[in-house]
């Protein structure tokens, strides 16, 4: 079985933190940067670019500033230029102040974060979203069992569609993630508060 490598980073930093990795970036992906309306989700945009730049770097053995990027036919970001026929494949997800990254040699691989945090509408998502089986797994369930539950499962579908690409072509109450076929799906939690999901495809 293939094994990702997942990444967390915070993406609150300090302003020449900030400014150190808006360095690293391309021209488009700071005109990207711009278009967002508040400071704060400018500069988590643009850490979380960089760190994305300094993982990939690293298994390149080049330079951040020096990563070439894009967005295959599907939409789904993936290398280019001259690393275009790596078979390294890679996703990024964040939600509020951090950011994780999956990264894996010779294997799609998605991934999500969400925060946990209470909701009255659990029942009203999951009828729309989840399988009949996973309703009524989160059904029985109580308290923040059953909201840890629903984002466990919510992380799950959400990265399963970010690994397959054309994801949302796929009816999500029709299927139980965990039994995806080719696909491995684990949860794990990036930072107290936290709940994670992480979907591979299996040869």
């Amino acid at each position: 079985m293939r094994q990702p490598e997942i990444f967390m980073s915070r993406l609150r930093v300090a302003p020449d933190v900030v400014a150190a990795c808006s360095a690293m970036l391309c021209e488009s992906e700071r005109q990207r940067a711009q278009r967002f309306t508040f400071d704060r989700d400018r500069s988590r945009f643009i850490v979380a670019r960089a760190r994305l730049r300094q993982i990939l770097a690293a298994k390149l053995r080049v330079d951040a500033s020096e990563i070439e990027l894009t967005n295959g036919e599907k939409g789904k970001p993936c290398l280019a230029g001259r690393f275009a026929a790596s078979t390294i494949r890679f996703n990024v997800s964040h939600c509020e102040d951090i950011a994780v990254f999956a990264i894996c040699d010779g294997a799609e691989v998605g991934i999500d974060v969400e925060a946990v945090r209470p909701m009255i509408d659990v029942d009203e998502i999951a009828a729309r979203v989840f399988s009949p089986r996973e309703t009524k797994v989160l059904r029985a369930l109580d308290g923040d069992s059953r909201i840890r539950r629903f984002f466990e499962c919510w992380t799950r579908k959400e990265a399963f569609i970010k690994a397959v690409g054309d994801g949302f072509s796929y009816a999500l109450d029709r299927f139980d993630v965990d039994d995806a076929r080719g696909w491995h799906v684990e949860s794990f939690s990036p930072a107290p508060g936290f709940i994670g999901a992480v979907v591979t495809q299996q040869s």
